[in-house]
């Protein structure tokens, strides 16, 4: 049975403006139906990207505002939150990741809604849930998302380097796992020192739990035991001089089907309480993660909203599929209908996240546009 995915178009006038239209489409989505009232105010986590800094295609903090009222009416405790990243930018640990989502408009004052990132200090705050699939026995989830009694997920759609799209899965997988969760997700093997760079500071010796660091006596360098390495990357964080890399390696098939599961294991205690809304505006070639957004691949499309993650994300990548490509943008083949993410990244089969989620049962792939 097809799932509901509900869309607006940005179209807007005095008579009826893009936030009326918006206000719309929450209503269409019934945001009421996910805040289940086992306590008086219960705590429903806004999951976002607050962008990195220089990056300007992050969803307007004015649309949050509206999505945080919406819950608020409805007698729920809504929070902001994103779990730190794996490579070091401004969101590598919670207090440049705090002062970056303020600089890019996210202050209580604007938002209504406190911001807490979701794995801690570090991204070392984490809940091991297990699921047994393919790929991973278990997962390792933010703790503030697990812990949260609802979740409303706002993705700004775009295309991306190794996943072919990022929506609604993407900011489950990627974006609700700890570092230790995005480490598993993107690797095989363990980290990767530079070793000409390397200053035998010792610092990453000091921060490793399972002693899989020792400073080589000959050397002088860092140098990392892979048998003994468990993955979670904290090395990668505290390293002062960014000289321990992670290793890029995983297949991509691979890497997809790890994205879905770790996106299966956020949704383990969300069934029923999970809403996706999807931003299909300036849609760039690839990820929000870097300090700068290239040219939109097509112009803005709307905004979808759904109950359903794989239905909404299908919803959305038809759209910009069926949407004429924009001229001076990445895109060889400008014509309406060419597959966009294939144009760009030729080898990523990207239907494969759709297909491995439908197949898990987080969704269908198939849908019913409304708009609203």
């Amino acid at each position: 049975m097809p799932s509901k995915v509900y869309f607006m178009d940005l179209r807007a006038s005095l008579k009826e403006t893009n936030f009326q239209k918006f206000g719309k489409l929450l209503k269409a989505v019934d945001v009421k139906s996910i805040i289940h009232r086992r306590k008086k105010r219960p705590l429903i986590a806004v999951k976002l990207h607050f962008g990195e800094k220089g990056n300007t295609s992050y969803i307007r903090p004015n649309f949050v505002r509206l999505v945080v009222d919406e819950l608020v009416n409805h007698g729920a405790n809504p929070f902001l939150t994103d779990a730190n990243t794996l490579y070091l930018g401004t969101r590598t640990q919670a207090v440049s990741h705090l002062t970056t989502a303020i600089e890019n408009g996210f202050a209580y004052a604007v938002v209504r809604a406190p911001v807490i990132i979701a794995d801690g200090l570090t991204g070392k705050a984490e809940v091991e849930v297990e699921i047994n699939k393919e790929q991973f026995k278990k997962v390792f989830i933010a703790e503030a998302v697990h812990e949260a009694e609802g979740l409303v997920a706002l993705s700004h759609f775009k295309l991306h380097e190794m996943a072919g799209f990022g929506g609604a899965l993407k900011n489950l997988c990627m974006g609700c796992a700890s570092r230790k969760g995005k480490m598993a997700q993107h690797s095989n093997i363990s980290p990767l020192i530079t070793e000409k760079k390397c200053t035998g500071c010792g610092e990453c010796v000091a921060h490793c739990a399972s002693e899989a660091i020792h400073i080589n006596p000959e050397s002088g360098k860092a140098v990392i035991d892979p048998k003994k390495c468990v993955g979670c990357a904290e090395c990668i964080s505290v390293c002062p001089y960014g000289n321990i890399q992670i290793q890029w390696n995983e297949a991509i098939p691979v890497f997809l089907k790890k994205m879905v599961e770790y996106a299966y294991g956020v949704m383990v205690n969300k069934k029923d309480r999970a809403l996706f809304i999807n931003f299909i505006t300036q849609v760039s070639p690839a990820c929000d993660c870097y300090g700068f957004n290239d040219s939109p691949v097509v112009g803005d499309i709307g905004i979808l909203a759904s109950l359903d993650p794989v239905a909404i994300d299908a919803a959305s990548a038809d759209l910009v599929n069926q949407a004429p490509g924009l001229p001076g943008s990445q895109l060889k083949d400008l014509a309406p209908g060419v597959d966009k993410f294939k144009d760009i990244y030729p080898q990523i089969d990207w239907p494969i996240q759709l297909e491995y989620a439908e197949q898990l049962g987080l969704g269908t792939r198939e849908y019913e546009l409304v708009k609203v």
